[in-house]
């Protein structure tokens, strides 16, 4: 591992379960730092904002900067930024993060009373994570895909790991507004390329001398692969041993139980 020089995190599944996080949590950014090694924290949880998980991590006593967090809200409305002109109205079923970053980018962002009592549609309907979504909001966005709205996604993950054990994922609100209405959408996070090459971008570094670190064979595992970087694999979150050792499984480089063990690992690098 000596020639890693910079790493790519996730976050849900490997800092933390939920608001607990995994035990080593701040050792480990201190080895980052011991190590010089840069980091970029990119997630496909698209819910929350960089300054919230700058907040949550400062909760758990590891200081970093906005510009460290990379959400696939930011690799979304980055997308739609290049496909689409600013004032293009937008239906957004998501939480704070994917409706922010949206609106900064000039989009116009719909209601479902928009929806459901103006008749606005929308040319774009983006749908992310969202906890406290209701039928409501399913209906609206329902709505407007069925009078021709473009269907985006923030990540294919149909769960997310808690403190409960896999909890449904943006990837389950895809699922079932695909059921639903019959169009299947366009998924911008990982295993996605976007998100791996603005990650680079903000690291400055390139492909052989970053690795990515995931908890999910499916999206971190085979998307860095895809993406010509090493991989680390950690077990504290949604792949099993029992999944690596299937014959269709993407192969990680390295295999850790945790950033605890990863951390012991980086240590003693040459």
């Amino acid at each position: 591992m000596n020639h890693i020089k910079n790493l790519i995190l996730d976050m849900d599944g490997v800092l933390w379960h939920g608001d607990t996080a995994v035990p080593g949590l701040a050792h480990f950014f201190q080895t980052l730092r011991q190590q010089e090694l840069n980091f970029v924290l990119a997630t496909n949880n698209a819910s929350k904002t960089p300054a919230q998980y700058v907040t949550k991590l400062a909760g758990f006593g590891v200081p970093v900067r906005q510009e460290q967090i990379l959400t696939s809200a930011i690799a979304t409305a980055d997308y739609l930024q290049e496909e689409y002109e600013a004032g293009t109205a937008v239906y957004v079923l998501g939480g704070d993060g994917l409706h922010q970053a949206i609106r900064e980018r000039g989009f116009r962002v719909l209601s479902v009373a928009d929806v459901m009592e103006g008749g606005q549609r929308g040319e774009v309907t983006a749908v992310g994570l969202w906890r406290e979504a209701t039928y409501a909001d399913f209906a609206a966005a329902a709505i407007c895909l069925n009078h021709g709205a473009r269907f985006i996604g923030s990540n294919p993950d149909v769960s997310l790991p808690s403190e409960y054990g896999p909890l449904p994922g943006a990837g389950s609100f895809l699922a079932l507004l695909a059921a639903a209405t019959g169009v299947q959408p366009t998924v911008i996070g990982k295993p996605g390329i976007i998100m791996f090459q603005e990650a680079l971008k903000r690291l400055g570094s390139i492909p052989a001398d970053t690795a990515m670190v995931g908890d999910r064979l499916s999206t971190d595992i085979a998307g860095g692969k895809a993406a010509g970087l090493p991989t680390i694999l950690v077990l504290s979150g949604i792949s099993t041993r029992e999944e690596l050792a299937q014959l269709d499984a993407p192969q990680p480089d390295y295999v850790f139980a945790g950033i605890s063990e990863l951390a012991e690992r980086l240590e003693i690098r040459d």
